[in-house]
Order: structure tokens, then sequence, then C-alpha cells
């Protein structure tokens, strides 16, 4: 969706977001986007490292039904 704007297109969409909520609240709205993505990151992360733990405790317990 957002992959086809070039530089200008960008430009545009930062001055209506600076003149919308002003200079002084940007810096705290990129700080507040950097937290929430590095909180989906993280909870990404171990949800794939739980998922993992559990396929490998399936294998192996099929395993040891096995023998």
């Amino acid at each position: 969706m957002l992959s086809g704007l070039r530089g200008q297109e960008w430009l545009i969409i930062l001055f209506i977001v600076l003149l919308l909520f002003g200079a002084k609240k940007l810096p705290e709205m990129a700080r507040g986007l950097g937290r929430s993505v590095r909180i989906l990151k993280a909870e990404s992360k171990a949800a794939q490292n739980e998922s993992e733990t559990e396929e490998k405790s399936e294998k192996d317990q099929n395993k040891k039904e096995e023998a």
C-alpha cells in the first residue's frame, strides 16, 4: 500500500502530519511508535520461540511413545 509512494509524496504526507500535530508532538509520537514496534517484535519473537519449543516437545514425546 505505502510501498508505491515516492520521495515527493512522502514529503507532502510529512508536511500534513506536521501541520496536524505540530512540531512539539512529533518527537513524542515517534518515540511512542518506536516503543510499540519494539514491543511487537519482542512479543512475536516470544510467540515464535514458544511455538518452536512446543513443536520440539511434541516430537520428543512422539519418539518416546514409539520406543
